[in-house]
């Protein structure tokens, strides 16, 4: 049996996990598989960013270790992973589109936001960014990591205000606002929070691709009245 080393000491990136799945879901579950695609399919799900969050079967397919932690004696991974995928629809966790093409299905997570997301993919409302749904459970630096790399020491303080900005905005705002903030020599919490302020109220890139629009206002340094000399 594989050992486990432990969980990382301070500040970790935490999944939401929604309060009825220990209240009723959890029970429901008889099937390992289906117990595991589940809780993976969450995580999955809550690290990609934008109005639409799905998985798509072929990349899902093409994932080693999701394969191998699925495999079962006597159902190779391939098939332990349709399996499992089934059950959750079946169940009502997940919510499964197919499309003409033979294959390519999308899971959506059975919430209002996933009924509808696919609802319009259903409708042809939508069409799919793969880009998007590449690899949507690797593992990038946390919020936290990023702040002690380019910001500073991560007090107590410091790690509450992060928390607070994870509800607010998505991960990678925090993470590309930071990193304007390095490029700026403008390393402190008030300078991010006004660009992530910016694009709340704003638009992220004001309508226009966001590395033209962050380009135009870098130049014009609308920011830097945030800058802390």
């Amino acid at each position: 049996m594989k050992g486990f080393a432990g969980f990382p000491e301070g500040p970790v990136r935490m999944t939401p996990i929604p309060a009825p799945f220990f209240t009723d879901l959890l029970a429901m579950i008889d099937h390992l598989g289906e117990l595991k695609i589940t809780l993976l399919a969450m995580w999955m799900l809550s690290r990609q960013d934008g109005p639409h969050r799905f998985l798509f079967l072929p990349d899902l397919r093409g994932d080693a270790d999701l394969l191998a932690a699925l495999e079962s004696p006597g159902l190779p991974g391939p098939q332990a992973l349709e399996d499992a995928l089934e059950r959750a629809v079946i169940r009502g966790t997940l919510i499964a589109v197919r499309t003409a093409d033979p294959g390519e299905v999308y899971y959506f997570l059975n919430s209002p936001r996933g009924k509808a997301a696919a609802d319009g993919l259903a409708g042809g409302k939508w069409t799919p960014d793969r880009a998007h749904s590449d690899a949507p459970w690797v593992e990038r630096p946390n919020v936290f990591t990023l702040y002690e790399q380019n910001i500073g020491m991560l007090t107590p303080m410091a790690a509450e205000i992060l928390r607070d900005a994870e509800k607010e905005y998505p991960a990678a705002w925090i993470e590309e606002a930071m990193r304007i903030a390095v490029e700026r020599n403008a390393r402190s919490w008030k300078y991010i929070a006004a660009v992530l302020e910016r694009w709340k109220t704003e638009g992220r890139g004001r309508g226009k691709p966001y590395a033209e629009g962050k380009r135009k206002r870098d130049s014009e340094g609308e920011y830097a009245d945030f800058i802390e000399h």
